[in-house]
């Protein structure tokens, strides 16, 4: 396997990892980065990012040098330890490398008092952290890094952590290395990549895992009832390895994980309501493999690294279509067979039709009986549309007189035509339905948000 000609203790960290290729974000960005390059970097959830910035980075650390010389950063304290995690792997291959986690929820008199008796070479950690203790504290001294990156970016741009970053890399050198990693490139991020990233390249990766061709896609139709209600009677038909469950909110998330608790099953619950110590508990599990079933946000998502995850269960759609494809993206991995099961109710519809459009094949069913039984389709097998035609059709007065010419396609015209304003109205009051009911939701999740 070909190494890029890096330092021989990261070919050999690399081949640790016992993996025969690399993946496509990794061979298309490791070249560049060793280059020194700047670097836009957009790939799914999953798909190999982390090591696509740490070979580059840490090959370029010079262990002689006492100074901190590379700067991660990411949105969560969950996805900063799991970065910390990989990267310190390394230091079986290099024992003298000093890798330090910078995040909240550690003793912050003992956290600046080490760093004023040694700096490390890199700073792994959450904007915020890192800022309070560069710029406040003034004993993380970043400014003289000469590599810069930014994880999941997109998530730090939404939950407001950008800022800190900009603060952060104001203070730094003009010919930093600047990489950013993200799974979308939302238009309101685009400022600060003109900013600090004006002559980056650009790499878009193809790969996308939620499309991979062993996921089943199952759609479970709640008809009104609660969400643990339905996933009482879909847990009964499923036998999972590691099962990731997603909820909408952090309310949600607490009362499923204590509905599985109730029922003596082992649950890790990751979310941003948690305390510190309940975070740290829970990545301890996880780590352990003693725990079959995840109750996730989506944000906390990011920072979950499981590759056995087998089943995928999402209690209800996200309100952002990208979060759906980052929640399947979590099984079907390194050609393992996944299985991703939502539950949706009926104002669903037009997320479910998107996500077809985009090239997702749902099947709809429910689990009865321990099994998942598809819907069968009812009637003659005629689509929607084309059994519509035939009662349109019906209602047309019939030409009792000799039939003329032109009469079938005055007929059809006038079929179409009563077609296309049934359609219009249909379509204008789902808009309207959609609207209520993602003005009811927005607003149903920001009171729990703020319970």
């Amino acid at each position: 396997m070909e190494h890029f000609n890096t330092k021989r203790s990261i070919s050999e960290w690399i081949d640790n990892f016992g993996f025969n290729q690399y993946t496509p974000i990794q061979s298309k960005t490791i070249p560049l980065a060793l280059k020194g390059r700047n670097i836009i970097a957009r790939s799914a959830t999953g798909t190999g990012k982390t090591l696509a910035y740490l070979i580059p980075l840490l090959n370029s650390i010079n262990v002689n040098n006492p100074n901190i010389q590379a700067v991660i950063t990411a949105p969560t304290r969950e996805l900063a330890q799991q970065i910390y995690s990989v990267a310190s792997s390394y230091r079986k291959f290099e024992s003298d490398i000093k890798i330090r986690l910078v995040i909240g929820g550690v003793d912050r008199l003992k956290e600046i008092d080490a760093l004023q008796h040694s700096l490390p070479h890199v700073v792994i950690g959450t904007p915020g952290r890192i800022k309070d203790l560069f710029l406040k504290e003034k004993v993380l001294r970043v400014e003289k890094a000469k590599c810069f990156v930014v994880d999941e970016a997109d998530m730090t741009l939404e939950f407001g952590f950008l800022d800190d970053v900009d603060a952060i890399c104001g203070r730094m050198d003009h010919d930093l290395q600047m990489m950013v990693f993200s799974a979308t490139i939302p238009q309101s991020l685009i400022p600060f990549l003109k900013k600090y990233l004006s002559n980056a390249i650009t790499i878009e990766s193809d790969e996308d895992s939620v499309f991979a061709p062993d996921i089943d896609y199952q759609l479970i139709n709640c008809r009104g009832r609660d969400y643990n209600e339905v996933l009482v009677s879909v847990l009964s038909g499923i036998n999972p390895y590691v099962c990731l469950i997603f909820a909408n909110t952090r309310k949600q998330a607490s009362l499923t994980a204590a509905m599985l608790r109730n029922k003596g099953e082992k649950v890790v619950e990751i979310h941003g309501g948690l305390e510190a110590r309940q975070r740290n508990t829970a990545l301890k599990q996880l780590t352990s493999g003693s725990t079959k079933y995840i109750v996730a946000s989506d944000i906390a998502a990011r920072g979950i690294d499981v590759p056995e995850i087998s089943h995928v269960i999402s209690l209800g759609f996200p309100m952002e279509i990208e979060y759906f494809i980052h929640r399947a993206g979590r099984t079907g991995r390194a050609g393992s067979h996944g299985v991703c099961i939502t539950l949706y109710n009926d104002s669903d519809h037009n997320t479910i039709n998107q996500l077809k459009n985009r090239g997702i094949r749902f099947v709809e069913g429910q689990y009865r009986n321990g099994a998942f039984k598809p819907v069968r389709q009812k009637g003659n097998g005629l689509s929607k549309t084309d059994a519509m035609r035939i009662e349109i059709s019906k209602t047309l007065p019939k030409n009792k007189d000799k039939i003329k010419p032109g009469y079938k396609r005055k007929r059809k015209a006038m079929v179409d035509k009563i077609m296309r304003s049934k359609k219009r109205a249909y379509i204008q009051s789902k808009i309207k339905q959609q609207r209520v009911e993602r003005y009811k939701s927005a607003q149903r999740q920001k009171r729990e948000e703020a319970q």
